[in-house]
Order: structure tokens, then C-alpha cells, then sequence
């Protein structure tokens, strides 16, 4: 791979294995993302799918392999992490918000601290992002006086607020309940209208046909099938896939 088309990636997962104990929780991960790709993994429960994307950002450690993010390599180095942790929003399945902090002070904390942005300024943009995902009448609220899509939305724009390259979502709707969850996925789909690189773990297949560039599907561990949305969703090869798809949109 030529320098050029090195800068030109996102993520860049080399045989990486990852074990819990004698559990081989991940088996020879090889993945490329591109920047401002778009990109939806997607598989059946226990496939390995949260673990890979937390791996991508050291929530989890891998044993074998290596991955690259941004042209900063993951090892045990803190500042790597740090810096990697900085470039790459993470969106969890529960929103993992301050329940004593407004709003507004869950927004801007992690800039404050980490990127040691002004609070003048870091308000600015918290409320910029709020806007952005439609949540601005909420600034001065607190977490508990919001439902669920309005909170994972705060959860957004919170991961936003980093000016980050990359948002990595674990599973951001499986927690919300069914009327919630088109609000929330509105808002992805139109950041990635933005441009920016997403990592997406989700079960939700219409948002993966509108907005993935690239659908991955893995089991036990492994990525059995990767391919653009119209083929994996029209003919999917692998036997597991198909079954997913039955189970999972009726196909």
C-alpha cells in the first residue's frame, strides 16, 4: 500500500485476534475504513460486533494484530490512546450521560478537559451540536427529565462536540424504545450527510441500505461477508448472512 493511500484511511485492523480467557472472542479481523466512509457492521448477538468497534478505541484489548487509527498506531502507549480517544466519538448503546450535570455540562466537559477549549467557546459549539440534533430547547435540562431518544441525541452531540474524524456507534438504538428510535436515526443519517467517517453497529437495516457505503456482517467473532448495501441486502452469499436477514428483516 502506497503512502498516499495509507493517509487516506481511517481504520486500518491487521489479524487481530481477541480472547477473553480461553474465549476467542475475535478471529483474524482485517479491515480497512476509508475517511468518510460510511460503514454498518451487523450481525447476529455474541458475534463479536461491540467488541470489535470498542477495540478501535482501547475500551477493549486485543492480544494479536494491530490497529492503526488515523495514522496513530494502538499499543500501551497512553498518549496514542489519548490521542487516538480524541479523533474517535464514541455513542454508546446506554448514554453513559452525568446525571447530575445539566445538559449543556455534559456537552462541554470533555472538551474543557481534554482539548482545555475556553468554557466561552465550548458552550458555543455544545450549543451549535445541540441545534444540529434538535435538542436545543433542552440545554438547561438534566438527563432524567428527557426520554431516551432525546437523551442517545445529547449522547451525539456530546461525541460531536469533540470535533472528532471518526464517530464510532455501539448498537445507539437498541436501548430506546420503538418510537424513539427514528428520531435518533434521523439524526445519523444526516450526519452522515456530513462527510464524516462512521462506524455503525446496528440492527437497524433501513438505516444501513440508506446510509452505509459498506455493510459488514460478522459471526462468531469473524467477518463472514463484507459488501455494498444493494448486494448484501439483495444477494447475500453466505449461508449465516441469509439467515440473519430472515430473522432480521423478513428477506
Amino acid at each position: 500500500m502506497s503512502e498516499n493511500s495509507q493517509q487516506e484511511l481511517a481504520v486500518k485492523i491487521a489479524g487481530m485476534h481477541k480472547f477473553y480467557g480461553t474465549f476467542h472472542a475475535l478471529k483474524d479481523i482485517n479491515l480497512n475504513v476509508a475517511k468518510g466512509e460510511r460503514l454498518v457492521i451487523c450481525g447476529p448477538s455474541g458475534s463479536g460486533k461491540s467488541t470489535l468497534i470498542r477495540c478501535i478505541n482501547a475500551l477493549e484489548e486485543f492480544q494479536v494484530g494491530s490497529v492503526n487509527v488515523l495514522g496513530t498506531e494502538l499499543d500501551d502507549d497512553l498518549e496514542n490512546i489519548e490521542a487516538i480517544r480524541r479523533e474517535a466519538g464514541m455513542v454508546f448503546q446506554h448514554f453513559n450521560l452525568f446525571p447530575h450535570m445539566s445538559i449543556l455540562e455534559n456537552c462541554v466537559l470533555a472538551p474543557m478537559i481534554v482539548r482545555d477549549i475556553p468554557r466561552a467557546e465550548a458552550e458555543a459549539t455544545a450549543l451549535k451540536h445541540l441545534e444540529k440534533v434538535r435538542i436545543l430547547d433542552q440545554a438547561q435540562k438534566y438527563p432524567g427529565e428527557l426520554s431516551g431518544g432525546q437523551q442517545q441525541r445529547v449522547a451525539i452531540a456530546r461525541a460531536l462536540c469533540m470535533d472528532p474524524e471518526i464517530l464510532l456507534f455501539d448498537e445507539p438504538t437498541s436501548a430506546l424504545d420503538p418510537e424513539m428510535i427514528a428520531e435518533v436515526l434521523d439524526v445519523m443519517v444526516s450526519l452522515a450527510e456530513e462527510g464524516i467517517t462512521m462506524l455503525c453497529v446496528t440492527h437497524e437495516m433501513g438505516f444501513a441500505r440508506e446510509v452505509a457505503d459498506r455493510v459488514i456482517f460478522m459471526a462468531d467473532g469473524e467477518i463472514l461477508e463484507e459488501a455494498k448495501p444493494d448486494i448484501f441486502f439483495d444477494t447475500p452469499q453466505h449461508d449465516r448472512a441469509k439467515t440473519f436477514l430472515e430473522q432480521v428483516i423478513g428477506h
